[in-house]
């Protein structure tokens, strides 16, 4: 067999999904040299990072050593309001990069990076659920440009405050001071968010960032005692008290998916925070996962920013480890305890209101231990 390569990428059309907010993905038919044909799914964000590292692959071709040796297409930054009538009129300017950049030698159209970019993932072959309130709409791209159909204004981005300066590592990042606002594009479960801020646009650790109306971050989710089976890409060892360590490939449960990165997981008893890139759902394909990781790394924790600066005289509102392990206990020891049979005589009766609080009780308890 020979070397694997793409033959062709062509542009189906874009998507408008709502979940788990708003967002619009490009539909992309890849034609690769076995002669199989795969539909993958990518955003616009997603393909503007692509094309960065690409020119610092090769900073020959990409003209940035002389300009005159350019062959790399350029591609436009994301704009300030990403709405469906920039989606579409993308269309035609993404059509153009990758036909030009599959024209260009083979150690560019056939390198590692644009292979492993357009490699099928597990959210490509993910149907849309039945419990989904609004569906993805499809558009498909136009065969007759004149007949374009009605298109909806933009969406308007959340706005966030740098609540201490933040130095970029990489050309993918984005340096913020104390005070900047920007506008979030994207929000990643890794704890990267893709931001804009006047000319500029990239990636900032969001334990930098605070909503400009409250300190509160009102799209964390709740915990989730019963828990979701992941299993560790990369090791960690822990740096603060709250932290857990834990090996590459071992299976743990997350009970509490923050939007900053770092979530709880649970190993046996026992629980505390983990990056969140270093996790990987058991059977789905890593690769992706572990280009995250090479590219950024994990994003640093809100407790490690020195002279943070908030506008609210109030700080978020965070569980403790010891919260979070008494809850998951108490659920564990609810989970595993069999049910008792009802009552049989007014003699068992009797017993069992003296031998403990009873289900009313235990309820009690329940609701008790879930507020906290």
């Amino acid at each position: 067999m020979g070397d694997t390569f793409i033959r062709h990428i062509a542009l189906l059309g874009f998507e408008k999904r709502f979940v788990p907010s708003q967002h619009y993905v490009y539909m992309f038919l890849v034609k690769w040299q076995d002669l199989s044909e795969k539909v993958v799914y990518r955003r616009f964000t997603e393909i503007y990072e692509f094309h960065k590292m690409l020119k610092e692959m090769f900073p020959i071709e990409a003209g940035d050593i002389n300009e005159e040796n350019r062959i790399i297409p350029h591609l436009p930054a994301p704009r300030w309001f990403d709405g469906q009538r920039v989606a579409e009129s993308r269309q035609g300017t993404l059509t153009e990069y990758f036909n030009a950049l599959m024209g260009l030698p083979m150690k560019i159209s056939r390198c590692p990076h644009l292979l492993d970019f357009f490699k099928v993932r597990p959210e490509d072959l993910k149907l849309p659920s039945d419990g989904q309130v609004k569906k993805p709409e499809t558009y498909l791209m136009p065969k007759d440009k004149n007949n374009a159909a009605d298109i909806s204004g933009p969406i308007i981005l959340q706005t966030y405050r740098a609540i201490a300066d933040y130095e970029k590592s990489s050309g993918t990042e984005m340096t913020v001071s104390t005070g900047d606002v920007v506008d979030v594009v994207e929000k990643s479960e890794s704890g990267w968010w893709f931001c804009q801020m006047k000319m500029k646009r990239g990636w900032v650790p969001a334990s930098y960032l605070e909503p400009l109306d409250s300190p509160d971050e009102a799209e964390d989710p709740e915990p989730n005692y019963a828990g979701e089976s992941y299993v560790t890409i990369k090791a960690y060892t822990a740096v603060e008290e709250d932290e857990v360590s834990l090996s590459q490939g071992e299976a743990i449960e997350v009970i509490h998916k923050l939007l900053d990165g770092w979530w709880v997981v649970r190993k046996g008893d026992a629980t505390g925070y983990f990056p969140s890139m270093y996790l990987q759902k058991a059977g789905e394909e890593i690769s992706q996962a572990q280009r995250q990781i090479r590219s950024r790394g994990a994003p640093p924790r809100r407790s490690t920013i020195r002279n943070a600066q908030s506008i609210h005289q109030r700080s978020r509102k965070r569980l403790s480890q010891d919260t979070y392990r008494r809850n998951s206990v108490r659920f564990l020891q609810q989970r595993r305890r069999p049910a008792r049979p009802g009552p049989q005589s007014s003699e068992s009766t009797g017993r069992a209101n003296t031998e403990g609080p009873g289900l009313r009780g235990r309820c009690s308890t329940w609701r008790v231990w879930l507020e906290e």
